[in-house]
């Protein structure tokens, strides 16, 4: 039986709707944010959790909580599974970002996973982090079921890392939407399956948001 880990980001902020960078940035979850998880809750709440962890952040704890809380269980902080800490772009615009250090973006966009902005992280040093944090989770509770809830790039980073892509494109092959739920099993602490990835079915006026949803950039 393998270990089954039900891997969410969190719902919205006003900094999502803003595109601003909000890595290590301590921001709440916005009205829309607390509706798209409420939507994933009433959708989970049936299954059996066996634990639910989360990034220590705000908006990630309070995902967590409200996941959580059908299940009758509490969410344990692990420090491991932090957004990337984008430095001085924090709280920028990516618009902004780009006009006033177009050199430092310019590099960055093409090896995000070895180039960091300047004070912060680089997708190295993120999964450096939340790599272990994960394996020690599904050691910790073999064949059971676990809640992770941690952030766009953190989550993409390990997914990536765990199918074996070319990290250097683990922005531009994978999408995180708010409130999204991915599913992986585990047969190891080291061998995974993909089994469900950024479904937000749970969402209302699913279609809709599709077509009007802002896509990444390449």
């Amino acid at each position: 039986m393998p270990t089954r880990i039900y891997l969410v980001r969190h719902g919205a902020t006003d900094l999502t709707a803003e595109d601003r960078f909000a890595g290590s940035s301590d921001v709440p979850l916005s009205d829309e944010g607390r509706r798209q998880v409420a939507c994933l809750a009433a959708r989970l709440k049936r299954e059996k959790l066996d634990a639910v962890y989360a990034s220590p952040l705000g908006r990630t704890m309070e995902t967590a909580r409200t996941l959580a809380l059908p299940h009758g269980l509490e969410p344990i902080a692990e420090a491991g599974l932090r957004e990337i800490d984008y430095g001085h772009w924090e709280g920028l615009r990516r618009s902004e970002v780009e006009s006033t250090f177009p050199a430092e973006y310019a590099v960055w966009q093409e090896d995000p996973f070895a180039i960091a902005p300047l004070g912060g992280e680089s997708g190295v040093n993120v999964l450096n982090r939340a790599l272990p944090a994960l394996r020690a989770i599904v050691e910790r509770h073999r064949h059971g079921t676990v809640l992770l809830v941690s952030h766009k790039g953190t989550n993409r980073l390990l997914v990536s890392s765990l199918l074996g892509f070319d990290m250097r494109g683990y922005r531009d092959r994978l999408e995180q939407s708010p409130a999204a739920l991915s599913l992986l099993d585990f047969m190891s602490e080291v061998r995974a399956r993909l089994r469900l990835f950024n479904d937000i079915s749970h969402y209302e006026d699913l279609s809709e948001r599709l077509l009007t949803e802002r896509l990444p950039r390449w």
